[in-house]
């Protein structure tokens, strides 16, 4: 069967994969609705206006019959004459036919909507391929299709022949109806009788609606691997993203670790937080985080820190609050401002040692002010807590 390779078409179509369809030409379609629309609008509009269309075409065919001398010897009056009735005529079944034109139009706003596209003009050979054509001989479709025409058949059949035999009285009766009489009721038993027929195939219509939705849908599923693929060329490859992110996380630790030489002090747990914190002169506001890390992170801002002289100052509670309420470039929160100010106090005089401005060695500070709340090891800091800062801890 032609729908076999479809077996592993268990994804509904993406939007990416309709949106072509619908480019290529692709769109679902019901001929059998169209078809019902098309015929109940002139079967209606011949049933409404039968009377006024059938009235104006006897008086076209009594005035084409009847002709005059002056128009059988003059070829221009004649013209004239036919031409006024032939424009009678269009004039006549311009309402009717305006009315089905636009049903024709419409109709396809049913079921898949307007489409116009170039693609479909394009010779595609491979439908001439014949071993193609046996496979959609013998296709779910084909077979859908065979079922439809046997459906029409019979019961437009069976319509036709109940119209007929409910009326066989009405139509032997005609022939003793005057002309006048017997045409306009001859138009209302056989505008009765096609509405009947049409009103037959709405029915194969309703079902034939929802199976062609249905149908196309089916068509267009997608294998699990194919839905894949198409991940892939939409969003780009989960590797190449991966590799990406990890070259930008890269990047960005290059960047914090440049700024570790020009911190004032690093705070640290001692060994798994580490946090280093600028405050340059003249500057406004509250010092700032210029790196934070953890564990290997940790480690190597310690590394760089030592290199460049800066100073270590081991401060458990105040590390893990900094690395836990800020992010890099931050201002410390207002709840940090005390602890910080003792630890910047403290660096301060230790430069100011180490320069033999003075000759005091200075106290290294122990019990910093640091809120339990914010202190993320410390149970309080369940509750929020003023003027922090809740940042990414990563």
């Amino acid at each position: 069967m032609a729908e076999a390779s479809n077996a592993e078409k268990t994804e509904p179509a993406s939007q990416r994969r309709l949106d072509q369809a619908r480019k290529d030409g692709d769109i679902p379609r019901s001929r059998e609705v169209a078809t019902f629309a098309v015929l109940m609008t002139a079967g209606a509009g011949l049933w409404m206006l039968g009377g006024g269309l059938v009235s104006k075409l006897s008086a076209v065919l009594e005035s084409g019959l009847s002709l005059d001398r002056e128009q059988v010897h003059n070829p221009a009056v004649l013209m004239e004459r036919v031409t006024a009735d032939v424009g009678g005529v269009l004039l006549a079944c311009l309402p009717l036919a305006a009315a089905v034109m636009l049903v024709m139009l419409a109709a396809p706003m049913l079921i898949g909507g307007w489409n116009f596209s170039a693609k479909a003009f394009t010779p595609n050979f491979g439908k001439m391929n014949p071993i193609r054509g046996i496979g959609n001989m013998v296709s779910t479709n084909a077979l859908v299709e065979l079922l439809k025409a046997v459906a029409k058949t019979l019961l437009v059949g069976a319509v036709a022949w109940f119209v007929v035999m409910s009326n066989k009285d009405a139509v032997i009766g005609l022939v003793m109806e005057p002309f006048g009489t017997a045409a306009p009721h001859l138009g209302s038993i056989i505008a009765k009788a096609f509405l009947t027929m049409v009103g037959a195939l709405g029915a194969i219509a309703i079902l034939d609606g929802p199976y062609q939705m249905w149908h196309y849908a089916n068509k267009l599923k997608m294998t699990r691997q194919e839905v894949i693929q198409e991940s892939k060329e939409s969003d780009g490859n989960p590797q190449i993203k991966g590799k990406i992110r990890q070259l930008q996380r890269e990047a960005a630790r290059k960047r914090m670790m440049s700024n570790v030489p020009t911190a004032d002090v690093v705070v640290t747990n001692p060994t798994h937080f580490a946090v280093a914190l600028k405050y340059g002169e003249g500057q406004r506001g509250a010092p700032r985080v210029v790196a934070k890390g953890t564990d290997e992170v940790a480690a190597r801002i310690r590394e760089i820190a030592k290199e460049n002289k800066v100073t270590l100052l081991e401060a458990p509670a105040l590390a893990r609050a900094l690395y836990k309420h800020t992010d890099i470039d931050d201002e410390i929160p207002e709840a940090l401002y005390s602890a910080v100010a003792e630890v910047l106090a403290y660096v301060y005089q230790l430069r100011a040692y180490t320069k033999g401005s003075t000759d005091q060695y200075p106290d290294r500070p122990n019990k910093l002010p640091v809120p339990p709340e914010l202190d993320p090891f410390n149970p309080a800091s369940q509750k929020p807590a003023q003027g922090a800062n809740p940042g990414n801890p990563h």
